[in-house]
Parts: structure tokens; sequence; C-alpha cells
């Protein structure tokens, strides 16, 4: 969408030609009586081209003229045979660099200006792959595509297309990049999942086995044996002199209970 006339210059030896450049439009041929408006940028010039982009504003036909100037001396002007629209612009494809951030495919598209969107297409290669079109509108950024696959070619292609003149480019030239590397085997999958499982488990069973431990290591629990338990009243305790208590054994105990207390 760059429009740029040119023609042959004026050739006097030691001496500058300026040129003039002026236009009109369908609406200045129609309804203002066929006037002439001198071009933003190139009145005068002293190259033989002018950039009338920013005159083309229209979808519409416009006729084009040039004179040269030396001095006082004016040439007559020269018109182009034919009126030029801008929806008759042949747009190229778009510069585009593909780049790769660890396993992310990466597009950054020349900045054309505002009026150009980017289709861009891409795929994985391998036979009977579905190709994924995004767009962009605006050129310049880098744009992340997609995750590719380890091991895999991704290849990807871009067209501009420019709303104002309803067109678009041919494609551009096809670029594949590769991740290197292997996908990991099904054992060494199945592996890793078996893995992640057990750590579920035995993780929180360490921790709660190690709870356990440190309770009863700062506040353990201590059972008294039988015999210092009071299972009576302490008023109901009988004091007992030895010789009271060997008499009581003596003669609590029977002949037979004796000998079965020996055997």
């Amino acid at each position: 969408m760059k429009h740029v006339l040119t023609w042959s210059p004026v050739i006097v030896p030691e001496e500058i030609i300026h040129y003039s450049v002026e236009y009109q439009g369908e609406y200045e041929s129609l309804y203002m009586s066929h006037i002439w408006i001198p071009s933003s940028w190139c009145s005068p010039t002293q190259g033989p081209e002018c950039d009338i982009t920013d005159d083309i504003t229209a979808t519409v036909p416009y006729s084009l003229r040039v004179r040269a100037t030396l001095g006082s001396l004016t040439s007559a002007w020269s018109t182009l045979k034919h009126p030029f629209n801008r929806n008759s612009t042949i747009l190229t494809p778009p510069g585009m660099e593909i780049t790769k951030d660890g396993f992310h495919l990466v597009i950054k598209l020349d900045d054309l200006g505002p009026q150009f969107e980017f289709f861009v297409a891409y795929w994985k290669r391998e036979p009977g792959a579905k190709e994924h079109v995004k767009m962009v509108r605006r050129g310049g950024i880098p744009v992340h595509l997609e995750t590719m696959e380890p091991g895999a070619a991704h290849c990807v292609k871009v067209r501009t297309f420019v709303k104002a003149i309803g067109r678009h480019s041919a494609f551009s030239q096809t670029e594949c990049v590769k991740v290197q590397g292997e996908t990991l085997p099904l054992a060494l999958a199945l592996f890793s999942f078996v893995g992640f499982m057990l750590i579920l488990v035995v993780v929180p069973l360490s921790i709660w086995k190690m709870g356990r431990l440190l309770q009863h290591s700062c506040c353990p629990v201590v059972m008294l044996p039988d015999t210092l338990k009071i299972t009576s009243s302490p008023q109901k305790l009988i004091s007992c002199r030895r010789e009271e208590v060997e008499a009581c054994v003596v003669a609590g105990l029977s002949s037979e209970e004796l000998l079965r207390a020996w055997i």
C-alpha cells in the first residue's frame, strides 16, 4: 500500500532540476471543476519519484501529472496515461521471522501499517495434519502460535489482507522449525505416575507418624503399676506390724496350700 510515482528525469549538465506533482481525484474531477491539487510531499522535489501514498486516500480513480522547472523555465505537464485506483495494488507477501522459545512457536511479522491484517496458517508436518489459521491485527511484535511437540516439525505461512481495498496477498514461502528431543516412553510415563501417587500416600503418612513420635517424646503418657494404685479408701487401710503380718500369713495357710506352694 505504498504508492510511488516515478518518471524519467530531465538531464541538464551542471543544473539542478526541480519537479512538481499534482493529483486529481474523482471528487475534484466531478464536483470541483477539474482542479488539480499539489502533492503534499513533492511540490517541489529534486528526485525523479514521489511518494503519493498520503494523497491517494480513497478507493477511486486518480489522475496524476508532473512537470520540470529550471529557474524561470517550466516544461509542459506529463500526465499519467491511465487513472490509478489503489484497489489495483498488488500486495506482496509479508516478511516473517519464525522462532522457538523452548517448546513455544513464535512468529514476528513486518509492521506494514494500520491498514494491514495478517492471516497466519500453521500446522504440524505429518500426514493428515489439520491446518490452523490465526488472524494477527498488528505486525512488529512477537505472537505465540502454539506449543510444539518434541521431535515434530511445525510449519508456518502467512498472507496479508487490506480491508480498504478488499484484497489479499499471496501466501509467503512455508517455513518449518523442529524442536529437538523425543517424547517420553510409555514405561517412563507410567513410572512417573506411580511415583507421584506414592508421594501422595507416603508424605501424609510420614507427617502423621512424625507427629505421633513428637507427641510421645515431649508429652509421654505414664502408666502406674497396679501395686501403686489405691483401690480403696486410705481410711480403710490396715497397718499391720511385721509380726502380725507373718502370723496372719502362717495362720492363713493350710498344710495342703503350703505343699502346693512348695511344689
